[in-house]
Protein backbone atom coordinates (compact mmCIF):
# COMPACT_ATOMS: atom_id res chain seq x y z
CA UNK A 1 0.00 0.00 0.00
CA UNK A 2 1.20 3.64 -0.79
CA UNK A 3 0.40 6.50 1.28
CA UNK A 4 0.98 8.78 -1.69
CA UNK A 5 -1.84 11.58 -2.00
CA UNK A 6 -2.77 12.92 -5.33
CA UNK A 7 -1.41 16.44 -6.43
CA UNK A 8 -3.47 19.16 -6.62
CA UNK A 9 -2.88 22.10 -8.94
CA UNK A 10 -2.39 25.24 -6.54
CA UNK A 11 -4.82 27.64 -6.55
CA UNK A 12 -5.29 30.56 -8.90
CA UNK A 13 -5.16 34.08 -7.78
CA UNK A 14 -7.64 36.24 -7.64
CA UNK A 15 -6.34 38.21 -10.84
CA UNK A 16 -5.81 34.74 -13.15
CA UNK A 17 -9.62 34.69 -12.52
CA UNK A 18 -10.37 37.83 -13.45
CA UNK A 19 -8.22 37.56 -16.81
CA UNK A 20 -10.19 34.17 -16.98
CA UNK A 21 -13.55 35.68 -16.93
CA UNK A 22 -12.63 38.39 -19.35
CA UNK A 23 -10.98 35.88 -21.74
CA UNK A 24 -14.16 33.85 -21.33
CA UNK A 25 -16.60 37.18 -22.11
CA UNK A 26 -14.60 37.40 -25.46
CA UNK A 27 -15.05 33.86 -26.44
CA UNK A 28 -11.74 33.47 -27.14
CA UNK A 29 -10.46 30.64 -24.76
CA UNK A 30 -7.85 27.58 -25.67
CA UNK A 31 -9.52 24.07 -24.83
CA UNK A 32 -6.22 23.81 -22.89
CA UNK A 33 -6.67 27.23 -21.05
CA UNK A 34 -10.10 25.97 -19.76
CA UNK A 35 -8.50 22.64 -19.28
CA UNK A 36 -6.25 24.47 -16.76
CA UNK A 37 -8.65 27.07 -15.24
CA UNK A 38 -11.69 24.05 -14.48
CA UNK A 39 -8.42 22.36 -11.84
CA UNK A 40 -7.04 25.78 -10.44
CA UNK A 41 -9.90 28.34 -10.50
CA UNK A 42 -11.33 29.05 -7.35
CA UNK A 43 -15.33 29.07 -7.86
CA UNK A 44 -15.91 32.27 -5.14
CA UNK A 45 -13.24 33.91 -7.49
CA UNK A 46 -14.91 33.70 -10.73
CA UNK A 47 -18.26 34.56 -9.29
CA UNK A 48 -16.60 37.83 -8.06
CA UNK A 49 -15.12 38.28 -10.88
CA UNK A 50 -18.10 38.02 -13.12
CA UNK A 51 -20.06 40.20 -11.57
CA UNK A 52 -16.94 42.78 -11.50
CA UNK A 53 -16.92 42.16 -15.55
CA UNK A 54 -20.54 42.88 -16.05
CA UNK A 55 -20.41 45.79 -14.11
CA UNK A 56 -17.70 47.47 -16.11
CA UNK A 57 -19.31 46.14 -19.19
CA UNK A 58 -22.52 47.82 -18.19
CA UNK A 59 -20.81 51.20 -16.66
CA UNK A 60 -19.03 51.35 -20.40
CA UNK A 61 -22.39 50.59 -22.51
CA UNK A 62 -23.86 53.55 -20.40
CA UNK A 63 -21.32 55.70 -20.98
CA UNK A 64 -21.17 55.05 -24.79
CA UNK A 65 -25.00 55.79 -25.20
CA UNK A 66 -24.58 58.93 -23.06
CA UNK A 67 -22.12 59.95 -25.14
CA UNK A 68 -23.73 59.60 -28.55
CA UNK A 69 -27.73 60.07 -27.73
CA UNK A 70 -27.75 64.26 -26.75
Amino acid sequence: MSDEKPTQAPQASFLYSLRAVVWSFTGLRRKSDFDTDSARLNPVHVVIAALLAVACLIGILITIVKLVVP
